[in-house]
């Protein structure tokens, strides 16, 4: 029988290996716990629970009084059967700052936040979302900041980014590389390049005071001016102060034909629109990225012809040139920018003239369908 010396040494080395595991292992469950317990304790308890203690109270306040007052936080912020590993060591890891006394005066929602809200809107928003999705302003940031042809023709900036990538952390040296006209450029997060660049968080804010989207009364539809133009939650976020201004708060500008003051709509919505398709300082109609329309169609709100989230115009004709009109013209077939991109003829500006050169010919005196 062979001795064996340096047993019970190896006995008391494995028992300190063993303990040192138990201990490692009840280390990470513990993390782990706190990773998964927080969110939990926020979200089942609608966020009071952290509310109650730090710079979140704020928003927490405004969402008892908004329009998504019905609508849980977890159902866009997620919560603890939230799938994405990532998401819940960002909470731990606001745990440990805050444990460290490092509280942000006022919460921010990452780029990547708002990016992933954004699909979080389908649930309940399909239809403005598959029109959304379908539209130009569901572009992407390869679409956006690649563009060779744009690139070229202007070198990209940080102004870039008041309308494309508003909520992006940092300027245009941060996200695209060379920052000049001559290329190539490339993104320096590849994560972003089949990303949105104008997301619903971009016109939108969800905590904005207001009420929850109803159906008619009961007795009958709401008579025309009692019915609603425009929701609470619209809004343009100011990218510098990372603050929302509501719609009712923008200003629509005085704009100018040469030296005369166009008409303008008083559909307020323009407001938002104005703040990206905006003019030159001069104020001139279609200068820098502005549509106001002049001519025929002067006076006409942006939403007259283009669908609120898909931008569609396909059916803006018919909500004015009917087929029971006397002048029984097709417009749909005119010369103009909406049957053909290369006309001459530019549906924000056409004017009569543009066409009768010789003079408007008078209306034929025709009875209409209702008369005969």
């Amino acid at each position: 029988m062979t001795h064996e010396p340096n047993r019970p040494l190896r006995k008391r080395i494995t028992r300190r290996l063993f303990g040192s595991w138990l201990a490692g292992t009840a280390t990470v469950l513990v993390i782990i716990a706190v990773a998964f317990a927080t969110p939990s304790i926020y979200y089942e308890r609608s966020g009071h629970a952290c509310a109650s203690c730090h710079e979140i109270w704020q928003p927490y306040t405004d969402w008892h009084s908004s329009t998504h007052r019905n609508v849980a936080c977890s159902s866009c912020h997620g919560d603890v059967l939230t799938l994405n590993a990532g998401f819940h060591l960002k909470n731990m890891g606001r745990v440990i700052t805050h444990l460290r006394g490092k509280t942000p005066e006022k919460p921010k929602l990452k780029n990547a936040d708002v990016l992933a809200m954004t699909t979080r809107c389908q649930s309940c928003h399909q239809q403005e979302f598959a029109a959304w999705r379908s539209s130009r302003h569901s572009t992407t940031y390869s679409d956006i900041f690649l563009n060779t042809a744009q690139n070229q023709k202007q070198q990209i900036n940080d102004d870039c980014l008041r309308c494309h990538a508003m909520h992006f952390e940092g300027g245009i040296r941060d996200l695209v590389t060379p920052v000049d006209i001559h290329g190539p450029w490339r993104l320096k997060n590849a994560e972003l390049t089949q990303q949105a660049v104008v997301p619903c968080l971009a016109c939108h804010q969800l905590h904005h005071e207001g009420v929850p989207l109803q159906k008619s009364e009961p007795n009958g539809a709401s008579t025309g001016p009692q019915q609603e133009i425009t929701r609470p939650s619209l809004a343009f976020l100011d990218r510098r102060e990372f603050d929302y201004i509501a719609v009712a708060d923008l200003p629509l500008p005085v704009m100018l034909d040469r030296s005369r003051i166009v008409a303008m709509s008083h559909d307020q919505r323009q407001a938002l629109c104005y703040q990206c398709h905006a003019p030159v300082a001069t104020r001139e109609v279609y200068s820098g990225d502005d549509r106001t329309p002049i001519g025929v169609h002067e006076g006409l709100s942006c939403f007259s012809c283009h669908q609120q989230h898909g931008q569609q115009t396909r059916a803006s004709c018919d909500n004015c040139h009917t087929q029971h009109l006397d002048c029984r013209l097709d417009v749909e077939k005119m010369d103009t920018t909406f049957k053909d991109n290369a006309s001459k003829h530019n549906i924000h500006s056409v004017k009569c003239l543009d066409c009768h050169q010789r003079g408007i010919p008078k209306r034929k005196q025709t009875l209409s369908a209702f008369a005969r």
